[in-house]
């Protein structure tokens, strides 16, 4: 926010560019504040910025033990087996893979097969990946706008909560926000250096990242495109084709590991978890594509919301989105600043030349920005708070970039009062998310609205006093970043699992998507509603060992019993859960514990079988899994509603001796319309095999039939 206004301290040595008034070049994309001498604070500041970052990343990283246990078995699947580690298998025996690609699956793989499988070398990648990431915007930044504004930038983007939260956990955002940050970085560098191959390599950037993530990646498609076409220095028709160049770079650099994945024999690989019909395309334009837009995903846990303001299992979407009680704490501290500031900066840049350096990053920011946050604010489907770490570079970007550019031009009365209202802004929108919770840290905005509107008053002032501007920065600084900073401070310290995570202190009215208190079953007796354990346990969308989500009612599904209430539980016994609890059989967002006499029982001849188990759910899959060494079959992949295997191919498998045990419980019925493989499975098993309990856990023999 305002902070970025401590950038104004570099400017009487680096001059706006483009700025006729200031004397700064007035032409050519190459006149950048790269070509301009740097003070000797600059490299060791870059130097140590990233270092902190890194620090703050790295810091109690081990504390989230195996954090999402479905994607830390795939890795340790991954060191196995080379199969499952080019397919993204859940299990070393290749009988699913995640439902994403695997790309981030990759380097995860290969520091465990270097380091050994542990949570550090799991989750260390991750953290580098958050250094590379703001490495990237430092030196985009201090090219065009010096190393105050980069350094302002790197700062506001490692303290965003949300980013501390996701570098420090192993999904797949870490690497979808390195790639697509280097994806702008490059593109500017295209049409810096007119040269081809820096947009052939932004594309390759884009083809990886749908490698990770699949169509979230191609959000920046539109801003990458609209700002090369616009501000490219050669023709139109020439610009065109550079542009389908760069798309034909996406298509290859995707399309490799995809036609590989569609020409090989579906006998001859693991099916595709998240599909319905074993197909990669399927998963792409479905549950992981228009089905995320439209709410309607086949095998999804539950339908979405409505679009245009509706809610939903998943929030109310609407432009206001990233706003709400489950979103603001995470990303939304600085949108209103960033926003602010861009608009003003475009308008002060508005007669410079129309390849000005500085209007061509900040476009780049804001389109980046824009795309995305309206495309997390209308999707209907599933959707999850953590999914904002891709706004986190592009914010932090126009803070940076937008507030050197008013900061640089504080003579003019208009600016400062802009600039002051900016704060005002800042501080009244860090208030509200900051009383959301209320008894944690309460004196804190009181802090922070004193020092920003501090810092409103000192930025009216004319720039005519050293230590009048050297106040107005640093309690801007202090002001913005703040709230922002304790968000960020209270994740680090605090471990998360589980597969929704959220960054800071628990917050007043927030719950899982639009539900407040919880996440109700489906309506009595629907077929595929959300039940209980295969005994009937207890809780609105249970497992054996608690409620999903916090006491909501529950529902009475297909399978399992009635509930009334769910439970609280705990995330690795030291974050309230507002997602549910965690017990001995896992469910379907928290991964299974296991006891030392079941992992003996499981560990036993397990060289004999390609599964030692098998199971209803990746998550509870996972924690037997990660807990034995050995590879547990996930029965319906995550949400236990993809076909495979199907009845007949488990029955194979059982004949055949390469199953030991199924353990009983785990998330039984069809989803949203998805396969009901796992009710059919356990019906069989339960008819023909004896069930035995051991530390409360359900077992059968697979290889002891009646």
């Amino acid at each position: 926010m305002n902070a970025s206004l401590a950038v104004g301290t570099a400017l009487p040595t680096h001059p706006p560019i483009g700025d006729p008034a200031s004397g700064g070049p007035t032409t050519g994309s190459h006149d950048t504040v790269e070509t301009r001498a740097r003070a000797r604070w600059e490299a060791p500041a870059s130097a140590g910025v990233l270092l902190l970052t890194g620090v703050l990343y790295v810091w109690n990283l081990a504390a989230s033990g195996w954090a999402n246990a479905f994607y830390s078995a795939a890795v340790q699947a991954g060191t196995q087996n080379w199969v499952a580690f080019f397919y993204g298998s859940s299990d070393a025996g290749n009988s699913i893979t995640v439902d994403k690609p695997p790309a981030s699956l990759w380097a995860m793989e290969l520091s465990a097969r270097i380091f050994g499988l542990n949570s550090w070398s799991i989750l260390v990648p991750e953290a580098l990946m958050g250094v590379a990431t703001a490495a990237i915007l430092l030196f985009t930044v201090r090219r065009r706008f010096g190393a105050a504004a980069a350094l302002v930038t790197t700062a506001a983007f490692a303290l965003t909560p949300v980013a501390a939260l996701m570098f420090r956990f192993n999904n797949p955002d870490a690497l979808l926000l390195l790639l697509l940050t280097a994806s702008v970085a490059l593109t500017v560098r295209a049409i810096d250096k007119e040269q081809l191959r820096w947009l052939l390599l932004a594309g390759v950037a884009v083809g990886f990242g749908f490698l990770t993530k699949q169509l979230q990646a191609f959000l920046v498609l539109p801003a990458l495109a609209g700002l090369y076409f616009a501000f490219a220095r050669t023709t139109i028709p020439k610009r065109i084709g550079h542009l389908f160049a760069a798309l034909g770079a996406v298509v290859v650099s995707a399309g490799w590991w995809v036609a590989i994945v569609e020409l090989v024999p579906a006998s001859a690989r693991p099916f595709i978890g998240g599909s319905q019909s074993n197909n990669f395309l399927e998963l792409t334009f479905g549950y992981n594509g228009l089905g995320r837009i439209t709410g309607q995903e086949t095998g999804s846990v539950t339908g979405g919301g409505r679009a245009g303001g509706g809610g939903g299992a998943w929030g109310v979407t609407g432009l206001l989105r990233m706003f709400q009680s489950d979103v603001g704490g995470q990303i939304s501290w600085l949108i209103p600043a960033a926003l602010i500031l861009a608009t003003a900066a475009l308008v002060l840049i508005g007669r410079a030349p129309r390849r000005d350096p500085r209007r061509i990053l900040i476009v780049a920011f804001a389109g980046w920005l824009l795309v995305s946050m309206i495309a997390f604010s209308f999707m209907a489907g599933i959707f999850h708070p953590y999914y904002t770490v891709a706004l986190a570079a592009p914010v932090a970007g126009l803070v940076g970039t937008g507030g050197a550019v008013l900061f640089g031009h504080r003579d003019r009365l208009w600016v400062r009062i802009v600039l002051a209202a900016t704060a005002v802004a800042t501080a009244v929108w860090a208030w509200v998310l900051l009383d959301r919770s209320a008894t944690w840290l309460p004196w804190l905005k009181i802090v922070v609205l004193v020092a920003l509107l501090a810092g409103a008053v000192l930025v009216l002032l004319p720039p005519r006093s050293r230590i009048v501007t050297a106040s107005a920065v640093s309690t801007l600084l202090v002001g913005a970043l703040l709230g922002p900073a304790a968000y960020t401070l209270q994740t680090i310290g605090t471990a998360h699992s589980g597969s929704i995570v959220s960054a800071g202190p628990a917050v007043a009215g927030a719950g899982f998507g639009g539900f407040r208190g919880g996440f109700p079953g489906g309506a009595p007796g629907a077929a595929g509603g959300f039940p209980g354990a295969a005994q009937g346990g207890a809780g609105g969308f249970p497992g054996p060992g608690g409620g999903f989500g916090g006491r909501g009612n529950g529902g009475t599904g297909a399978q399992g019993g009635t509930g009334t209430q769910g439970g609280t539980g705990t995330q690795n016994g030291t974050r309230p859960n507002r997602f549910g609890g965690r017990g001995g059989a896992g469910g379907l967002l928290n991964a299974s514990t296991v006891s030392a006499q079941l992992k003996a029982l499981l560990q036993a001849n397990a060289s004999h079988y390609t599964w030692v188990a098998a199971s209803i759910g990746s998550q509870t899959a996972a924690g037997y899994q990660l807990g034995t060494g050995g590879a547990v079959m996930p029965i319906g992949g995550f949400n236990g509603s993809d076909p495979s295997p199907t009845l007949a191919q488990f029955q194979a498998d059982v004949a055949a001796g390469r199953i030991h045990y199924f353990i009983g419980g785990g998330r039984i019925g069809r989803a949203n319309g998805g396969s009901d493989v796992s009710s059919q499975i356990t019906q069989w098993v339960t008819a023909h095999f004896t069930a035995r309990t051991v530390d409360g856990v359900t077992l059968y023999d697979l290889t002891a039939q009646n």
